[in-house]
């Protein structure tokens, strides 16, 4: 992962606090989001094989191509803030979950990757942050996971990230029209979607953690990416309607989606 820095803030327990794109070539994601994106780059303090995203000079999400013997998929993880994150790594491995690298100390914090029952990654940090929350500003517009069954996903999540708590200062969550929402008590942070609650998990679902990225020209944005060397669904219509969205997978196999709001004309 590559965390932006100076880290300057106590992000919302059991919220997700950054997104990070593991890759096996740095200069090629840039030039491939850079391009798409428009995104700027600034190193990262790992090391100069991560970099921070920058859109309109505010951090979006990590880049970064580790070492071949950190074994890691080309994938962008969401990573979710925890007060201790051997705590945490134990809750997970308790309800028969994994713990696959970590928790490793990475600058002035804690990070670890982890996979949920279902086998959706999803990454968990010890320690302060820059002011980033998922719907807000320059960070992505939406974190969804599309699981078999949300309802035993938001029961894992919760108890692992402690979300739905007695305690002040964490994520509640809601259940609304057969999907599950996390909120920090200003705005929502992230979505479990799935099967409705009375019917069986649908095998044919790979669980996934998915990034939203927002942008202006959904069309042109598509057009870039396929230029770029990537690969792109259709534009269709979001689940709610207010806007459309499609799925690209970058040249490298890293899977994301843009969204862009309805345009209503003048």
């Amino acid at each position: 992962m590559a965390m932006p820095s100076p880290r300057s803030t106590t992000p919302v327990r059991g919220a997700p606090c950054w997104v990070s794109l593991t890759t096996r070539d740095l200069r090629s994601a840039q030039a491939f989001y850079g391009a798409v994106l428009g995104w700027r780059f600034r190193p990262a303090s790992l090391g100069e094989e991560f970099s921070v995203a920058l859109l309109d000079g505010e951090p979006v999400a990590g880049l970064g191509a580790p070492a071949p013997s950190f074994r890691a998929a080309v994938a962008w993880t969401a990573y979710f803030a925890v007060e201790n994150a051997d705590d945490t790594a134990a809750r997970i491995r308790e309800r028969g979950a994994t713990v696959a690298v970590g928790p490793l100390k990475l600058g002035p914090g804690r990070a670890a990757l982890g996979a949920d029952q279902d086998g959706a990654t999803f990454g968990f940090w010890e320690g302060r942050t820059t002011a980033w929350s998922v719907g807000l500003g320059s960070a992505p517009a939406l974190l969804e996971l599309r699981t078999r069954d949300a309802f035993a996903a938001a029961i894992f999540y919760a108890e692992v990230l402690d979300w739905a708590s007695e305690r002040p200062g964490g994520c509640q969550v809601t259940y609304e029209h057969d999907q599950v929402v996390v909120h920090d008590d200003t705005h929502t942070v992230a979505l479990l979607r799935g099967g409705a609650v009375e019917a069986a998990p649908d095998p044919r679902v790979r669980p996934q953690w998915h990034v939203h990225f927002r942008v202006r020209d959904i069309e042109a944005v598509r057009d870039a990416a396929v230029a770029a060397g990537g690969t792109a669904t259709p534009v269709t219509a979001t689940r709610d309607g207010t806007g459309s969205q499609a799925l690209i997978r970058d040249p490298d196999g890293g899977l994301f989606t843009v969204t862009s709001p309805v345009q209503v004309p003048a």
